[in-house]
């Protein structure tokens, strides 16, 4: 079993590509991580410290504005693959969308509706840019995931369509 939380797996997966900057790292998660893990900046720099202590990055070149560049070492690369091939746990899910509906309650109708409006526009556009993604996909693993995106997208829409009619 692996002592690696799943913040600190992303970002030594992400230094698999080579060296990367802090900002570097929360860019290259955006991008390859999308909405199904987001990785926040103060995560990055408050985990990427420990990393360093535990051994598993070095530090590299240091950058414009003191941006400090981030390796991964030899025990990082036998770290993340410890965690990658560990067993998997359930997914805890964080999703806005479904804590605004929980506590739509204290909303007033117009507010209710507007807010299901909203979401639903986000995730139409969200739905619409995984199926491009399928179609874009290179290998198997990238259209699996975005796959999972499109149900994940429909999923919300059905949510939506649930509570818009109560």
């Amino acid at each position: 079993m692996s002592d690696l939380n799943a913040t600190a797996a992303a970002l030594l997966g992400l230094l698999h590509d080579g060296p990367a900057t802090g900002g570097e790292l929360v860019a290259g998660a955006e991008e390859r991580f999308g909405a199904f893990f987001s990785v926040t900046r103060s995560q990055v720099y408050r985990e990427l410290p420990a990393l360093h202590k535990a051994g598993y990055v070095r530090l590299g070149k240091q950058g414009p504005r003191s941006s400090q560049q981030y390796l991964i070492t030899a025990a990082g690369k036998k770290a993340f693959k410890a965690w990658v091939t560990s067993e998997a746990t359930p997914d805890h899910l964080r999703s806005p969308l479904i804590l605004r509906v929980v506590h739509a309650g204290v909303l007033t109708p117009k507010q209710r509706q507007n807010l299901f409006e909203s979401a639903r526009a986000t995730y139409t556009e969200e739905l619409d840019e995984a199926k491009a993604a399928v179609k874009a996909a290179p290998d198997p693993l990238a259209k699996a995931v975005a796959e999972f995106g499109q149900a994940h997208a429909k999923a919300a829409l059905k949510l939506l369509d649930a509570v818009a009619s109560s």
